[in-house]
């Protein structure tokens, strides 16, 4: 502008689409969505625990929506956020599966070996020990036996991206191979066990628009007044099929076509997986998972004598020493057999202590966690708040463990390169690894 002539109208779009695109790349950040994560769950805490705690609990209970030609579509704000805004978080979770399926790690069996048994392993162990400690319990305490099997991505790969300076790209490859599998398990876990009654007749009506998206994706349609509907549709229907309305969002990302039809993996190309995971993953990493957080985590610890009895609570107690230890025996211990029977073995730049190290990284289980202890305890508020605090203090008691043995090992990657002498090249790459490389829920990287 010269002469202070006022913007033009095509100035201010130029403006406005930029400042957009910035704000998409900062959210594409592994950091960036594990901050607004944190961020949302304290500040629900400080809420609930505050003079003002029963606004918090009567704005999670707000109904929003109508029960229009039979669909019960009436929810409370919560629940659109664990049933609604958790889909798009699924949605890029089910992009992730299938990029890994077809063109990442997953494909080649050699590379997945390890990740894959520590995944399973690490659902397991976890899962046993919960058990273990909630079936004296009795009167349903062991519905929540899988609470303590998930791992959740974007906290783990945000700790990891904030450790990891000069730690190996292939441990990166490693958390982010065993987290989507992890992911891919929990998600069969909901499916199976945490649906309530099925309706058959809606299950085979989501089918329906389920399969005009796959079609319409596959001829590179990428219009969202075409797709958006459809995806809505199949939500509604699966929603009231009584299987977990999240499973759609996962259908949906697996629709989506990951490699061109000459075999190129980008958008220019035509994979619309990467077109469509720089899209949505703003929105889920900036809007859906803090606001499902924001709802989730609220719960009222009541003081200290209080909070000492939630934490001895069975439930509780399952859940944080599932998250802990289970995690770390179920993967490390699963890693090794398997490695020590097999001829898979880690990647030459990574050592078992840096696996040691990841398990207890994996031992984060906030979004997953929380979501499978509604489900489970869905007609029991009070075992359901306990679940929130053994989610809270298992997930913190891990990233901090994990923080410590990283960081001493990056310090200790850092001291060779040093050593050798390529330190300043080594923390370039490494930068450009982290900002360039997939991220938790990128279609590009997994």
């Amino acid at each position: 502008m010269k002469g202070g002539a006022s913007p033009t109208a095509d100035e201010f779009s130029s403006r406005s689409w930029s400042a957009v695109s910035r704000l998409s790349d900062t959210l594409q950040r592994d950091t960036v969505g594990g901050f607004l994560l944190l961020g949302a769950a304290v500040f629900a805490l400080l809420w609930a625990n505050s003079p003002w705690g029963d606004e918090y609990a009567a704005l999670g209970e707000v109904e929003v929506g109508a029960d229009l030609f039979g669909l019960h579509l009436d929810l409370s704000l919560s629940a659109w956020a664990a049933d609604g805004l958790l889909a798009i978080f699924f949605f890029v979770v089910g992009l992730e599966l299938k990029q890994e399926f077809v063109a990442g790690d997953l494909r080649d069996p050699s590379r997945a070996a390890l990740p894959i048994a520590g995944a399973l392993g690490g659902m397991i162990v976890p899962a046993a020990i919960f058990v273990a400690v909630t079936l004296p319990a009795g009167d349903g305490a062991v519905e929540g036996w899988a609470i303590p099997a998930a791992t959740d991505i974007a906290f783990a790969l945000a700790v990891l991206a904030v450790v990891a300076t000069h730690l190996p790209v292939a441990l990166r490859t490693f958390l982010l191979t065993l987290a989507v599998v992890d992911d891919l398990l929990a998600i069969t876990v909901i499916a199976v066990f945490y649906s309530e009654s099925i309706d058959f007749t809606f299950l085979a009506l989501a089918l329906v628009p389920l399969a005009l998206f796959a079609i319409c994706v596959q001829r590179r349609v990428s219009k969202w007044w075409v797709l958006i509907p459809l995806a809505t549709l199949t939500w509604i229907f699966m929603h009231e099929s009584g299987v977990h309305a999240t499973v759609a969002g996962v259908l949906l990302g697996f629709a989506v076509p990951v490699l061109a039809r000459d075999g190129v993996n980008d958008d220019e190309h035509g994979g619309l997986a990467h077109h469509f995971e720089r899209r949505v993953r703003p929105i889920s990493a900036g809007v859906a998972v803090p606001v499902f957080a924001f709802f989730a985590a609220g719960v009222t610890v009541g003081g200290v004598s209080a909070l000492r009895d939630t934490v001895t609570d069975p439930v509780a107690l399952g859940v944080i020493a599932g998250l802990v230890v289970g995690k770390v025996v179920g993967i490390l211990g699963t890693t090794r057999i398997v490695s020590a029977l097999t001829r898979a073995s880690l990647d030459s730049s990574v050592k078992w202590i840096d696996i040691f190290g990841v398990a207890l990284l994996a031992g984060i289980g906030f979004t997953v966690s929380l979501l499978i202890g509604e489900l489970a305890y869905a007609d029991d508020g009070d075992r359901a708040e306990v679940v929130k605090v053994g989610v809270l203090i298992g997930s913190l008691i891990s990233a901090s463990l994990a923080a410590i043995v990283l960081r001493l090992r990056n310090r200790h990657y850092r001291d060779l390169r040093r050593a050798a002498g390529d330190d300043g090249a080594h923390r370039t790459s490494s930068a450009e690894g982290r900002n360039n490389a997939p991220s938790p829920s990128a279609a590009t990287s997994t």
